[in-house]
């Protein structure tokens, strides 16, 4: 019963993008050919609010479930790990064709293909895991 407020919080979510249109291969491709402003601007939405929501944590001004103040750890300023990481990152989404959090939502509505991408994307999740120990951090 503890996961259901998660599960209800991935649904909504879920359904959202579905109505937004950010799981069509179609509104994708017209991104990265910059013919439309529609999925940048879902992107740079969830940018805003992440910021937003980030800062209220940093000042005390929101808490936990729990009621504890959430701390965040300074980054460190290793930028090559980061664009390392997003080439990884876009070179998966160029070559599914979605974003990786969308398998999610395609599975859900019907697209049972994404098993098989859901699955590689598990796999390598857990390889990351195992090697992390030998990875540079």
């Amino acid at each position: 019963m503890r996961a259901f407020k998660y599960i209800v919080v991935g649904f909504i979510f879920g359904f959202g993008m579905w109505k937004l249109e950010a799981i069509s291969t179609f509104r994708i491709i017209e991104m990265f050919h910059f013919e439309s402003f529609h999925m940048y601007g879902i992107i740079m939405s969830g940018v805003v609010v992440g910021l937003i929501i980030t800062r209220l944590f940093k000042t005390g001004k929101i808490k936990t479930i729990q009621g504890i103040e959430k701390k965040f750890n300074d980054k460190d300023h290793t930028w090559p790990r980061y664009i390392i990481g997003g080439i990884i990152f876009g070179m998966g989404w160029a070559l599914t064709g979605v974003c990786s959090g969308m398998m999610f939502v395609l599975m859900g509505a019907g697209y049972t293909v994404f098993v098989v991408f859901v699955g590689a994307a598990m796999a390598g999740t857990f390889a990351y895991g195992y090697l992390r120990k030998w990875l540079p951090h």
